[in-house]
């Protein structure tokens, strides 16, 4: 059994950003990524001007992310439209180049990296791999995104009676798509469900649903639910233009929306999704996830192992607002008889648009920003 100080699961953003201030401080350590190339992960797509800061704390300016500025926001339910200006601007990056971007930053930094390595249950701080090696550790921090590891699972019950799936499709990149959807984030409501649209650093747009598994079920297939919903909305419709028949559709099943561990354990940093799942249309998750990965590094380089009940009650403190208040507008943005009823109050309110922007960001914490030490 090999041994290690630190344990990190996972090379998204949350496991990258943690793995970055761990080698930047000679901290020991191994971060454990299960592909041996980085893929093009399904949630994420946005990054908020809260997010950008933090990014550029862990050396990654925003001219490296790519051109895809993002300056408003659009809301569509039916025949409705609003739209307003964020409050600073931000960026729509797919998932390969930012992870590809972190991860090489952690290991220019000199993070201790093993790829192609799937842990598959983890017990009394032993990670449990694949090939049926261990690992025990000291400190684990957990970056698994929205896939649980056994013994560690996010509770059954958080996903509710009718949880919620996750589609994603990628549009190739088109005149038409910059025009209709050009500098703006997108969210298209409909009954249990909606759709959010970004173009990318590449042109191309990253269209993913968050949908209840009635109205898959209802559908038939994923296949079945995108055909319907461009019959309900011909703007929808116009902005899938370029979907074709028989193109892989991405998913993610039994999303607990909505959850947040409440406590925390000695030697356990929970991470991202595995700390609280915000409703992706808030655009918020990239940013718990770097956010968490830096408190829980500068954590437990503070405290060590010990250090975690308290970064984990922080966290959840800080995770209220922005996740109680994402769930209360996914509760009314998947009704279409409230959606169509606020959104004409956007319509004549944008600055409403503007404050729930604000009040969806995780607050940055001291632990959020660099040291002295570390900024020279």
């Amino acid at each position: 059994m090999r041994r290690t100080p630190a344990l990190i699961v996972g090379g998204g953003p949350a496991g990258a950003s943690a793995a970055i201030l761990l080698a930047r401080a000679g901290a020991p350590h191994l971060l454990l990524e299960r592909s041996r190339e980085t893929g093009d992960a399904m949630c994420g797509g946005f990054l908020s001007w809260r997010t950008l800061e933090s990014l550029r704390n862990l050396g990654i300016e925003a001219e490296r992310l790519g051109p895809a500025r993002v300056t408003h926001f659009r809301l569509f339910a039916g025949s409705q439209v609003a739209e307003a200006a964020l409050p600073r601007p931000a960026l729509g990056v797919s998932r390969r180049h930012l992870d590809s971007l972190l991860l090489a930053q952690a290991a220019a930094a000199g993070a201790a990296i093993e790829r192609g390595a799937t842990v598959r249950a983890i017990e009394h701080g032993t990670a449990r791999l694949q090939d049926g090696s261990e690992i025990a550790a000291d400190a684990l921090f957990l970056g698994s995104g929205k896939h649980d590891v056994r013994g560690l699972a996010r509770p059954a019950k958080a996903r509710g009676s009718d949880p919620a799936l996750g589609l994603r499709i990628r549009l190739p990149a088109s005149p038409t798509l910059d025009r209709l959807v050009g500098g703006a984030i997108e969210l298209h409501l409909f009954d249990r469900g909606y759709i959010g649209i970004v173009l990318q650093e590449d042109g191309s747009a990253n269209c993913c649903m968050a949908v209840h598994r009635s109205r898959l079920a209802e559908a038939g297939s994923p296949e079945g639910l995108f055909e319907s919903l461009e019959r309900e909305s011909p703007r929808l419709s116009e902005r899938l233009a370029a979907r074709r028949t028989g193109d892989v559709i991405d998913a993610v099943a039994n999303i607990p929306y909505g959850w947040r561990v409440r406590e925390g354990v000695p030697g356990l940093f929970r991470l991202g999704d595995q700390a609280g799942v915000i409703p992706s249309l808030a655009g918020e998750g990239m940013g718990i996830a770097i956010a968490s990965g830096i408190r829980s590094a500068r954590s437990y380089l503070a405290g060590g192992p010990a250090a975690a009940p308290a970064f984990q009650r922080r966290l959840a403190y800080d995770l209220i607002r922005p996740i109680g208040l994402a769930g209360l507008i996914r509760a009314g943005a998947e009704r279409p008889i409230i959606s169509h009823v606020l959104l004409p109050i956007a319509q004549r309110a944008p600055k409403l648009i503007d404050i729930v922007a604000r009040l969806t960001r995780i607050n940055h914490s001291p632990l959020d920003r660099p040291t002295a030490s570390q900024e020279s």
